[in-house]
């Protein structure tokens, strides 16, 4: 079953293109990050990998193309319990690494199931609060929905993700703003929980507490924390105006550069390709954020239009927070950077969320089906 060859041409260009790009960009740093990593003949095995299911994603979005988003509405909630008994299972039968278990291992793949639980949480969000819209006027009215979120947010922060965690936030705030929430009620939330931010240490792990000591100073643990965040900023800084040239940034080929080729990759493209390369990539990203809230503003239901916001409050939220801690701007958190920092889960949550977002804008144009 394909794509119907006037649907195909009504498809958003400038979405479909701004994303590819990325991915394209994302391979060719991905192999310089890691060519020099991995023995020869397996020099660009994560390449190969990233650009394999990519090209697999690609054609599950294009078979996916021909169903109605709407249909989701109708497992919104045997989604989220889906999503509830994953999270569950990654305690008792996942993999730990790096002081988390957060992974659960199908074979030869590694999946990290909070990556799709993001997604998962949208659609099965979006599903509840189509019925609320106009409707959360009240403490009372909101605590249900907050309830609803908070059982996968703290089933995430029990792993720990913390990154994850805050992403669920994202998602919620973004939503519930859409879904035309009393804006006095979101400003005392919002007031509130600044003023419980202090109590927040006290619940906070001991690596947590350094990060956030860290990101006020690096040069309180140099060679522990703070190293990340003080290689990135060399990496960003010493690529100038134009960068280093590919495969030559030295922060990132000489293994100075911690997780170069997933949560800072970031990096490696202000080493590599300078101010410039960063202006294009995140141009490329504004791009796709303003599109998907284009998309949900055109959105002719309330569904769709939660669904589109969700989405972009998350890619928003990544990119965020994935630049801002390379830059030194924000605590490191473990956000990847969508569609550029290898990993599988992450890359497929990611262009599933772009094919819903195509999905809806393409159900909304003027067209038989």
């Amino acid at each position: 079953m394909f794509l119907d060859k006037k649907l195909l041409r009504k498809m958003d260009m400038k979405l479909l293109l701004s994303v590819t790009a990325i991915i394209i960009i994302s391979l060719i740093v991905i192999g310089s990050a890691t060519h020099v990593n991995t023995p020869s003949e397996e020099r660009y095995w994560f390449v190969q990998r990233q650009g394999m299911f990519a090209l697999i994603n690609a054609g599950v979005a294009i078979f996916l193309m021909n169903f109605d988003y709407k249909m989701l509405q109708r497992y919104g909630q045997k989604m989220y319990i889906f999503n509830l008994v994953m999270l569950l299972a990654v305690m008792f039968v996942g993999q730990s690494a790096l002081g988390a278990q957060r992974w659960i291992q199908l074979g030869p793949i590694t999946l990290q199931p909070s990556e799709f639980s993001k997604i998962i949480m949208i659609v099965s969000l979006a599903a509840l609060l189509q019925e609320k819209v106009g409707k959360l006027n009240t403490l009372s009215d909101l605590l249900p929905v907050a309830a609803y979120v908070g059982v996968p947010f703290l089933l995430v922060m029990k792993q720990p993700d913390l990154g994850t965690s805050l992403v669920f936030m994202a998602i919620f705030f973004g939503m519930i703003f859409a879904c035309g929430i009393n804006l006095k009620l979101l400003a005392g939330i919002f007031g509130t929980g600044i003023a419980c931010l202090p109590l927040l240490w006290h619940v906070l792990k001991d690596y947590q507490k350094m990060r956030i000591m860290v990101f006020l100073d690096p040069n309180v643990d140099p060679l522990g924390s703070g190293y990340h965040i003080i290689q990135s900023k060399i990496a960003i800084g010493s690529g100038m105006l134009f960068g280093k040239g590919l495969f030559e940034g030295t922060q990132s080929q000489l293994n100075f550069l911690p997780e170069n080729h997933t949560d800072f990759i970031f990096a490696v493209v202000g080493e590599e390709w300078g101010f410039i390369g960063t202006v294009v990539l995140l141009l490329l990203y504004l791009v796709v954020l303003w599109r998907g809230i284009q998309i949900a503003r055109q959105a002719q239901d309330s569904f769709g239009t939660l669904l589109a916001v969700g989405i972009t409050s998350m890619l928003a939220f990544h990119v965020l927070v994935n630049v801002g801690m390379t830059a030194g701007i924000m605590p490191v958190t473990g956000i990847p950077l969508p569609f550029m920092s290898y990993g599988v889960s992450a890359l497929t949550t990611n262009i599933w969320a772009i094919t819903i977002l195509m999905n809806i804008y393409l159900r909304n144009q003027k067209l038989q089906f």
